[in-house]
């Protein structure tokens, strides 16, 4: 990816920060408890907002820098994820081919941590009123997807649509049936978009 990304990194458009998935691996670990899949996700999201976004502005020398969340299938749910919790934080978000109704691995769990860490659930449920929505409603999440092999493009679709009661911007990508849910789409993708955002 650093090297598909290399063009705008050479020209200093863009920086790159990346963190490990320690939540990403939990969901799919295969023994798991939901509870604790949902809990871990919570903790993640404490990281990246109380650690790694610090070190971010403080690389940037910048306490106000626009930062943009960008991941790929469980990356993409972060990206989501993190856009949509922390929407004065983020500015916008890169979703690709996102796997974002995380129900499957909650083994018929609905906790309150899943709850909290879920775009499809928690964004229908914001206060109209809240800060939270409204910086939301100023940001800009592209859901990108292939509809090749192993790729679900009524994910992005089932999140385009709750984003879009809220009024959130956002817009669905079909790249089409060459594109699979594999590192050769995504490498594809995120110069193609970055290039655009920045």
């Amino acid at each position: 990816m650093i090297d598909a990304l290399a063009p705008l990194l050479s020209a200093a458009r863009i920086k790159v920060y990346c963190c490990d998935s320690v939540a990403g691996r939990i969901w799919v670990d295969g023994h798991s408890s939901g509870a604790r899949r949902a809990e871990r996700q919570n903790r993640f999201d404490a990281f990246v907002t109380r650690e790694l976004v610090p070190a971010i502005r403080m690389d940037c020398q910048s306490d106000s820098i626009e930062i943009i969340a960008a991941g790929a299938s469980i990356g993409a749910f972060n990206a989501l994820a993190a856009i949509c919790r922390h929407p004065d934080v983020f500015a916008k978000a890169v979703c690709m081919s996102g796997t974002y109704d995380l129900r499957r691995w909650m083994t018929q769990q609905h906790t309150e941590d899943f709850h909290h860490c879920s775009p499809l659930h928690f964004v229908p449920r914001l206060d109209e009123a809240s800060e939270q929505l409204a910086n939301l409603r100023r940001r800009m999440v592209i859901l990108a997807v292939g509809e090749g092999r192993w790729e679900a493009p009524s994910e992005s679709w089932a999140v385009a649509n709750v984003l879009g009661s809220r009024a959130v911007p956002n817009r669905v990508d079909l790249w089409g049936k060459d594109y699979d849910h594999d590192w050769p789409t995504w490498r594809k993708m995120l110069p193609h978009y970055l290039d655009q955002l920045v």
